[in-house]
């Protein structure tokens, strides 16, 4: 405290209110295999549409929808998800160059690697956004003139004696005038027909508004001119021209209109539906817009678009030797200020992207490692294994207990470093699904978790769940733990995460159709003494987990979900709250603070079932001499956590007449 010189009143303030602070229980964390979306990047999703929007929808294929509604089905259950797209072997982005060997990973990659215009030459001027071989289905058109936009009398039939009413394919002075899917009508006529390909001057056609292959509607002349619209004339109020800031600094003819499709309808289910549309946009790099932004085109799709990057200036569009890429345009040359106006759209479709194939175990382990394992960066609440499908290196898919030991003890290590969370893992895929008998099944599910590793952090379960593949219309396999990871997660947002996740309150599964694998009561014992958690459908009662065992091979109160879960809850909000202790002096009053600090906090937690009592310590019995010496700082926390049932025993005790209940108590 300043040493005051004169009298007066100096006012501070000692803030004595420091709680512990609530904690994320329910959050998952998955990484797995897409058809769109960032790759090696974390990405937070809270809902099955706001996953679509991420990553798009499952492929038409069981392996393709496995990883998808492993993600889903955790989100079904009203949480959030941590989501990671592996790099895996073969992936490939599309671009308009058609280069078979590019792989745009994500954001940072694109600014490391495109977004100056070096990559123009084996990428051409777009590439997808992400790679898969749905960035194939995407076509960027640019018009970049009034010609380009509309031009009237651009050509004449070139027929003698005209075409017929239905003629379908019509000849013209030069067919170089005209771009497939361009808009055209006759001078004479109002019906506007579409450019479905052309054949040096022979223009096959297509009436607009209606059925598919109607020709001519009227018959037309030799000589009758031809007026040409841009195919995304009508999505836009008039052509590109010069903008303001471009005639501000003594430039012209800088505008462009830019418009996205699903040329392939990979994306919509109708092919050349428009995605996204950019109007008046600019060439100059230096452009602004009303609000002071950026309006240079490369940068407005860079920040807004869903779909692709900018990778190259078109020279057409430029003018030769007028600007290089990146280079600002406007104001900054002494002559020849206007940008070269094509008379045609540029079209480009993309092409050259590939779905990789399924992840190595390697691969999938990197992963995991790479993205989740650090708990200051990353914070979350549950790994789902998801399936343990791999890759054999050639393109084949395989399904063997190696690989599944591989990535599930790969995620079991990660659980056993950051001790905060709990690893969530289903059998493989073939030991349940398509096995023909139950015996077989219990089998194969006990070889498969006997190698893992010991852990009170990571929790089994037994199966694979059946359910609809709403956006291909079918019924897939998926691994359970989504769901299980799921179930847990909600019990948390239910009532608080030291209750069980198990039985008919808390542990009922949402939207499986049917089980692989239905263990019966005696595989049930085989598979709890085994640490396996059992799904199991009751006739009449729904899906359940039937069992709240972790993975800890040896008796101890973390053999329990729910105790592993309290002292996950505990451990990180106390332990959030003792950061504040830091660099303070360790004496009585820190000491005191912090008691304060913690008991309101577990008496809480024992006020809401989690425990049946606690002490805490702190004081000069372990913060001796040497302790604080070493600049130290300990406190002790002793804690009786409640337990679930998984037994229950009915007596039920047949007694003679006249006999008094309290007699016989003691015989039960």
């Amino acid at each position: 405290m300043a040493f005051q010189v004169s009298p007066g009143v100096q006012i501070k303030e000692v803030d004595l209110s420091n709680v512990v602070p609530a904690v994320s229980s329910t959050v998952g964390a998955f990484a797995g295999v897409f058809q769109w979306g960032p790759v090696d990047e974390v990405k937070t999703v809270s809902s099955g549409q706001e996953l679509v929007d991420c990553v798009f929808q499952p492929a038409n294929s069981d392996a393709g929808a496995e990883d998808f509604y492993s993600a889903d089905s955790f989100l079904r259950y009203g949480s959030a998800l941590k989501l990671v797209r592996i790099n895996t072997s073969g992936l490939k982005s599309a671009n308009a160059g058609g280069n078979t060997t590019l792989n745009l990973k994500n954001e940072d990659d694109y600014i490391n690697t495109y977004k100056d215009g070096g990559k123009a030459s084996n990428a051409g001027n777009w590439v997808a956004r992400y790679p898969g071989a749905l960035g194939n289905s995407l076509k960027v058109s640019i018009c970049g003139s009034s010609n380009a936009f509309f031009n009237d009398s651009v050509n004449a039939v070139n027929q003698n004696g005209g075409h017929a009413i239905t003629t379908t394919v019509i000849n013209v002075d030069d067919g170089t005038a005209f771009k497939v899917r361009d808009m055209i009508k006759f001078a004479q006529h109002d019906a506007k027909y579409r450019i479905l390909a052309i054949n040096t001057n022979a223009l096959t056609i297509e009436a607009l508004n209606q059925p598919a292959g109607t020709g001519l509607l009227t018959a037309v002349s030799d000589d009758e001119s031809i007026d040409r619209f841009w195919e995304f004339h009508d999505l836009f109020t008039k052509a590109p021209g010069t903008s303001a800031n471009a005639t501000a600094n003594g430039a012209a003819n800088d505008e462009v209109h830019v418009v996205v499709s699903d040329e392939d309808g990979s994306w919509t289910g109708v092919q050349n539906s428009v995605l996204e549309t950019y109007d008046f946009v600019s060439l100059a790099s230096d452009a602004k817009d009303a609000s002071g932004n950026s309006n240079y085109y490369k940068d407005v799709i860079a920040n807004g678009s869903n779909y692709i990057y900018w990778s190259g200036h078109d020279i057409l569009i430029m003018g030769s030797g007028q600007a290089a890429p990146d280079r600002t345009f406007a104001g900054s040359l002494v002559s020849n200020k206007a940008f070269l106006r094509p008379n045609l759209p540029l079209n480009s479709s993309l092409s050259a992207g590939v779905d990789g194939r399924s992840p190595t175990a390697g691969e999938k382990t990197v992963a995991l490692q790479t993205h989740f394992e650090d708990g200051e960066t990353q914070d979350y609440s549950f790994l789902i294994v998801g399936s343990t499908r791999t890759d054999n290196g050639s393109g084949v898919d395989q399904d063997i207990r190696a690989d599944h030991t591989t990535i599930v003890n790969a995620a079991i290590n990660i659980a056993e470093l950051r001790k905060d969370i709990l690893i969530v893992a289903s059998p493989k895929k073939n030991s349940v699904v398509n096995q023909a008998s139950e015996s077989a099944q219990t089998s194969q599910v006990l070889a498969d978790f006997a190698p893992l590793t010991s852990s009170s952090y990571a929790v089994f379960d037994s199966g694979w769940v059946y359910q609809y593949d709403r956006y291909n219309d079918k019924y897939c396999w998926i691994p359970g733990n989504g769901h299980t990871a799921g179930i847990m997660a909600r019990s948390d947002l239910l009532q608080d995460p030291w209750y069980s996740p198990a039985g008919f309150s808390r542990g009922q599964y949402l939207g499986i159709t049917k089980l692989a694998y239905n263990p019966k009561s005696a595989s049930r014992d085989d598979l709890y003494k085994a640490r396996v958690n059992p799904i199991v459908t009751f006739p009449g009662q729904g899906t359940v987990l039937f069992g709240d065992k972790t993975a800890l091979t040896s008796p101890s109160a973390f053999d329990r979900i729910n105790v592993r879960r309290l002292f996950m809850v505990l451990e990180k909000a106390i332990s959030v709250a003792a950061k504040a202790q830091l660099f303070e002096f360790n004496d009585a009053f820190t000491r005191a603070q912090f008691r304060s600090t913690v008991e309101p906090f577990l008496r809480d937690v024992k006020n809401r079932r989690g425990l049946i009592d606690f002490s805490v310590v702190c004081d000069e019995t372990n913060n001796t001499d040497s302790v604080i010496d070493r600049n130290e700082f300990v406190c002790s926390i002793f804690i009786k956590p409640a337990k679930s049932i998984n037994f229950i025993t009915l007596n039920f005790v047949a007694s003679r007449s006249g006999v008094e209940f309290e007699e016989i108590y003691g015989a039960v």
